[in-house]
C-alpha cells in the first residue's frame, strides 16, 4: 500500500535544514524543490534584493545563464509590483507588464511566460527579495496556490535568516566593499564586477580568496589574460580587513622606467623638468590600503630592484627629497606569465620573486569551468539589455550550445565583447522597434571564425655555437615572424595562433628586433 505525499511530507526536511550546516547553494536548491512540488510549475527563483537589483541565487527550471544576470527592479515592472505588495501576488495570464523570465524557460526556450506569480520575503522586518512560480501555459495557478505561498513564504524567510547568519562574514565583506567605493573612485577606477561561477575550479579560487583575504600576505594572481586577474584582486582586497581602504591599482607594462619611481613613489616640485608641485605616488595613496600591480612580469630588473626596497623596508623616498615616507602597504601582483620561468630566463631577479609570491593563486581559463560560460554569459546579456534599453535579451539554445563549445582562447573578455557584438547584431536585425531580443548562433560568429590551433612548430634556427639565450630568442623571433607573415601582418590574428595577448607580442617583436616602434595592425 503506498501512502499519500502531503504537504507536511515536503515542508519536513526543511524545517530539519534549519539546524543544518549546508552550502548556500543547496539549501536554496531544496527550498525550491519543495517549493515546486507544493505548487507544481514549470520554473521557479529565488532572488535577493541588492540596493535596486534582484540578484537570482537559486533557479529551478531556468537557463543556467539567469544565474548570472542582476535584474534592475525599476526595468522590471513585474518585480517592482511584487515588491510593493505584501502579500504573494498572480498576474492575469493576460498581463500586458512584460515578464523577465520570457524566454528563460528550460523546457521551451522560445516560448514566453503565461502564469506567473510571486511574493516578497521579508527578513528582520526588512524586504529581501523575492519567490517567484512561472507556468507556459494560462490557467496553471489557482487562487488556492496563493494561500499555499503565503504559508510556505513564512518557512522560506526561515531559511533564508538561518543562511544570512551562517554566512554573516561573506554579507559582512560585502557591506565593508560598498564602504570603500569612494576610495576606488578616488583612484580612478569603476565599480567592479563580481566573481561569478559554480564551477569546482571557480570553488577552488573562492576557497583560495577566503584563506589569505585576512592576512596581510602578498599574493601573487597567475592566470591567462583576460581570465579575471583583477576582479580576484579587488575580491581578496575588499574581504579583508583593509577593505575600507584604497585599492590602487598600477598597470606595469604601462610604466617606462624614467617615470616610475616618481609613479610609485612619487616626487618633490624641482625634481626633475616638469615637476611643478609636489606629488604624492601610489604607494602613498594606497597606505594602510592595497597597491596592485598588474603585468608585473614586464617591471625591468631596476624598477624590480627599487620596489624591492619599499617592500622589505616600508620605507620610500619621494623622487628629488631625502626625506623618508613610512607606509603600510599590502601588496598583490598579477601575471600572465609564469616568473619562475622569467628568473631561470635572467628577466626577473629571485629575491623579488619569492618576495612577491609568497601566496600564489591560479585563475582557472573559462575553458576549465564548464558550465560557467552561460552563468557569466547572463551577467554581459543583463548590462546589454540595460545599455541597449530592452526588455529582455536570451540566448537561443543553439547559441548556449556554440558558447559551451567554444575553446575562448581570450576567456572572459572575449566572451564580454562576443556577446555585446551579438547583442548588436541581434537588435540590427530585429530592428530599434523590438523590446525583448534572442541572440542566434549567427549571431554569434563563433562558428565562423576557425578554432585557434597550435602554432605550428619552426624549426631550430641553425645557430651553433649561441648562448642559449640568443638561441632561445633567435626560436622567439622565426615563430613570430613566420606568423605575421601566415596573418598578413595581423598583429591581432598572429597573437591568437601563439596563443598570447597582442601588446605582450608586440612587446616581444620590439625587444626581439623585429619591429623599430608602435605598429599598427
Amino acid at each position: 500500500m503506498t501512502t499519500a505525499t502531503t504537504p507536511l511530507d515536503s515542508l519536513l526536511p526543511l524545517v530539519d535544514d534549519l539546524a543544518r550546516e549546508l552550502p548556500e547553494s543547496e539549501r536554496y536548491r531544496r527550498l525550491l524543490g519543495a517549493l515546486r512540488s507544493l505548487v507544481p510549475c514549470d520554473a521557479s527563483a529565488l532572488l535577493r534584493l541588492d540596493g535596486d537589483e534582484l540578484v537570482p541565487l537559486a533557479v529551478d527550471g531556468l537557463s543556467d545563464d539567469t544565474l548570472g544576470r542582476r535584474f534592475r527592479v525599476a526595468d522590471h515592472p513585474r518585480f517592482a509590483a511584487l515588491l510593493a505588495h505584501p502579500e504573494p501576488t498572480l498576474f492575469p495570464a493576460d498581463s500586458p507588464l512584460p515578464d523577465p523570465y520570457d524566454g528563460l524557460v528550460a523546457a521551451a526556450p522560445r516560448l514566453d511566460v503565461h502564469d506567473c506569480m510571486g511574493c516578497p520575503l521579508h527578513v528582520d522586518g526588512k524586504p529581501w527579495g523575492l519567490l517567484t512560480l512561472d507556468a507556459l501555459h494560462a490557467g496553471s495557478f489557482e487562487a488556492g496556490d496563493l494561500a499555499t505561498l503565503r504559508a510556505f513564504a513564512s518557512l522560506a524567510a526561515a531559511t533564508v535568516t538561518a543562511a544570512e547568519r551562517m554566512h554573516g562574514l561573506e554579507r559582512a565583506a560585502e557591506r565593508e566593499r560598498s564602504r570603500a567605493e569612494s576610495f576606488r573612485l578616488a583612484a580612478g577606477q569603476t565599480a567592479s564586477r563580481s566573481l561569478v561561477g559554480r564551477s569546482p575550479a571557480m570553488r577552488r579560487l573562492h576557497d583560495d580568496i577566503a584563506t589569505v583575504a585576512h592576512s596581510d600576505l602578498t599574493v601573487l594572481i597567475r592566470g591567462e589574460t583576460g581570465s579575471g586577474k583583477e576582479l580576484v584582486a579587488q575580491a581578496i582586497h575588499a574581504a579583508s580587513a583593509r577593505g575600507d581602504r584604497p585599492l590602487i591599482a598600477v598597470n606595469c607594462a604601462a610604466l617606462p622606467d624614467m617615470l616610475l619611481e616618481s609613479e610609485l613613489f612619487g616626487h618633490v616640485r624641482g625634481a626633475f623638468s616638469g615637476a611643478t608641485s609636489d606629488r604624492r605616488g601610489k604607494f602613498e595613496l594606497a597606505d594602510h590600503g592595497t597597491l596592485f600591480l598588474d603585468e608585473v612580469a614586464d617591471l625591468s630588473l631596476a624598477a624590480q630592484a627599487a620596489l624591492l626596497r619599499v617592500m622589505q623596508s616600508g620605507h620610500l623616498q619621494r623622487v628629488g627629497s631625502d626625506r623618508d615616507h613610512r607606509v603600510d602597504v599590502r601588496i598583490i601582483a598579477a601575471s600572465n606569465r609564469d616568473l619562475a620561468d622569467e628568473v631561470r630566463a635572467g628577466r626577473c631577479r629571485a629575491d623579488f620573486y619569492h618576495r612577491i609570491s609568497v601566496y600564489p593563486i591560479e585563475v582557472p581559463a573559462l575553458r576549465d569551468r564548464g558550465n560557467d560560460v552561460l552563468i557569466v554569459a547572463g551577467t554581459f546579456l543583463e548590462e546589454n539589455r540595460a545599455r541597449l534599453g530592452l526588455s529582455g535579451l536570451r540566448l537561443a539554445p543553439e547559441s548556449q550550445a556554440a558558447l559551451l563549445a567554444w575553446r575562448w582562447p581570450g576567456n572572459v573578455r572575449e566572451l564580454e565583447h562576443t556577446i555585446g557584438r551579438a547583442a548588436l547584431k541581434a537588435l540590427a536585425r530585429s530592428g530599434r522597434g523590438s523590446r525583448a531580443l534572442t541572440i542566434e548562433a549567427a549571431d554569434l560568429d563563433l562558428a565562423e571564425v576557425a578554432q585557434p590551433q597550435p602554432a605550428t612548430v619552426a624549426p631550430m634556427p641553425d645557430a651553433p655555437g649561441l648562448p642559449l639565450r640568443a638561441s632561445v630568442d633567435a626560436y622567439e623571433r622565426r615563430l613570430i615572424d613566420d606568423a605575421l607573415r601566415r596573418h598578413r601582418q595581423s598583429w591581432a590574428a598572429a597573437a591568437r595562433e601563439l596563443g598570447v595577448d597582442r601588446a605582450n607580442l608586440r612587446r616581444s617583436a620590439l625587444r626581439l628586433g623585429l619591429i623599430d616602434g608602435p605598429s599598427r595592425g
